[in-house]
């Protein structure tokens, strides 16, 4: 197979490459799926991720002190909630500019590379992420209950879903239950959680509740991952269904691979699961 990539049109405006070439270098597993959605959709879609992981960039960062992170996305989660003003985003993000990728650095631009009608939504659903993401850096992000862990994969994962939900039915009149669309999200994250367990505990973080074995959450990964299944299950249109399904399909492989002991699917598998999902669809963009 040939090593995948996709073709951006001649025609594309400069604002479009450059938001697809920082989608590609800050995420292949969402930049591959992202590339099956269809105009406007797409660039929506892209636009929330773009927005989704400049916010990540801060709460992510081991060098930036708790209290001021909390700060920060608070901050940005309140310019997020009016329209965005990015000279004061850029004041705020001064003493710590130096710290921050270029995703980060130009939130101004994801939001306006959104189309105007699914705009609004995209950037509350970040909005509430960022306050989710200040109240779990106060936290230390310990996890201590499932209902901890429930709290934390819904503003981190859970949200994304209800969010995409949001704009299934804004551009192509989808509905989907808000419930499935949370444990979409919740299902990946925990995929995430089981992969980095080693990697997070090193840097002193942990998202297994109080006395939970890794075969718990192994259980807690199976349950949300069904519900990711059911919510496939109303969703209809072809170029939407295999956005959805990649991803998903990654994680039920990546935990079955994790099951026999292995820490990832090889690149190989990648390419053979992006193959089996899209088909045609993949060949026209390789």
């Amino acid at each position: 197979m040939n090593n995948p990539e996709w073709r951006i049109s001649v025609k594309a405006n400069p604002a479009t490459k450059g938001a697809m070439r920082v989608l590609k270098e800050t995420s292949r597993t969402f930049y591959i799926p992202i590339t099956f959605l269809q105009r406007d959709l797409k660039k929506a879609v892209a636009s929330a991720y773009l927005c989704m992981r400049a916010i990540d960039e801060i709460e992510d960062h081991e060098d930036i002190p708790k209290e001021q992170k909390a700060k920060v996305l608070q901050k940005t989660a309140a310019l997020l909630e009016a329209k965005f003003d990015d000279v004061a985003y850029q004041q705020m993000l001064q003493p710590i500019r130096h710290l921050l990728p270029e995703v980060t650095l130009r939130l101004a631009e994801w939001v306006e590379f959104c189309p105007e009608g699914a705009r609004r939504r995209m950037q509350l659903a970040t909005a509430e992420m960022a306050e989710g993401m200040a109240k779990w850096a106060l936290k230390d992000w310990v996890v201590t209950t499932k209902e901890d862990l429930d709290d934390y994969t819904y503003y981190v994962a859970g949200l994304v879903g209800v969010m995409l939900s949001d704009l299934w039915e804004w551009d192509a009149g989808i509905r989907t239950d808000r419930n499935l669309a949370i444990g979409y999200g919740r299902g990946l994250q925990a995929v995430n959680i089981l992969r980095n367990q080693e990697e997070d505990s090193e840097r002193g973080v942990g998202y297994f509740p109080d006395d939970w074995s890794r075969a718990d959450m192994f259980a807690y990964a199976e349950e949300n991952l069904a519900k990711a299944d059911a919510y496939m299950e109303d969703i209809n249109k072809r170029s939407i269904r295999l956005f959805c399904q990649l991803p998903l399909t990654f994680a039920h492989k990546t935990l079955d691979a994790m099951k026999q002991g292995k820490e990832k699917m090889t690149r190989a598998e990648v390419e053979r699961t992006v193959q089996e999902v899209a088909g045609d669809d993949w060949e026209e963009r390789t």
